[in-house]
């Protein structure tokens, strides 16, 4: 499945997650993705679909999570890197410099992630999210130094513009160990 726009809810209530996954693919011809629990009691809902249909779909599980909403977006055109690196299953054969960033949302890491993408000549390792984390989140990526700055710069900068913020930690190490770089590619 190409995803071009995707939508996410995030919750603080696992039973208001559900309800919210379940009536999100009611309230609009899109197709569920992801709905899944997270730590700390968090729920995750993410959603496909033509824009219209997505910014409706996360529009009525914002309208019903009302107060259990964390966080939310949609993202018209999400870049084609991140929908891997977020399911564990990005490619990368080698490690130049590496850029991370670490959000308290995982809806707002995901934002990062699609701005950081778009920014640079960057390649995404890894995002990953809330599971033993304590809902926080991060991204990895790797590529030449000037673009992973740019590209770190550009995801902080958009989550920390949002109301969905804030980013918590952001590095760049132009030249990373080889110690550290076979951690990330085993």
């Amino acid at each position: 499945m190409k995803l071009r726009t995707i939508g996410c809810v995030e919750l603080n209530s696992i039973s208001a997650g559900l309800h919210v996954a379940d009536e999100m693919v009611k309230a609009a011809e899109v197709q569920l993705v992801l709905a899944r629990p997270t730590c700390p009691g968090r729920y995750l809902v993410i959603v496909t679909g033509d824009t219209g249909a997505v910014k409706s779909s996360v529009e009525a599980g914002r309208a019903i999570g009302r107060d259990m909403v964390v966080d939310w977006f949609v993202i018209p055109s999400v870049h084609e890197s991140v929908i891997p690196a977020m399911n564990g299953t990005a490619v990368c054969p080698r490690i130049n410099a590496l850029g991370c960033i670490e959000t308290c949302t995982t809806a707002s890491c995901i934002i990062a992630a699609d701005a950081a993408a778009k920014a640079g000549q960057v390649q995404l390792i890894e995002l990953r999210f809330a599971a033993g984390l304590g809902g926080k989140a991060f991204i990895v990526m790797t590529g030449e130094v000037s673009s992973v700055r740019a590209s770190v710069d550009a995801g902080v900068e958009v989550v920390n513009s949002d109301a969905s913020g804030p980013v918590l930690s952001h590095i760049v190490i132009p030249s990373p160990s080889a110690e550290l770089k076979a951690q990330l590619l085993g």
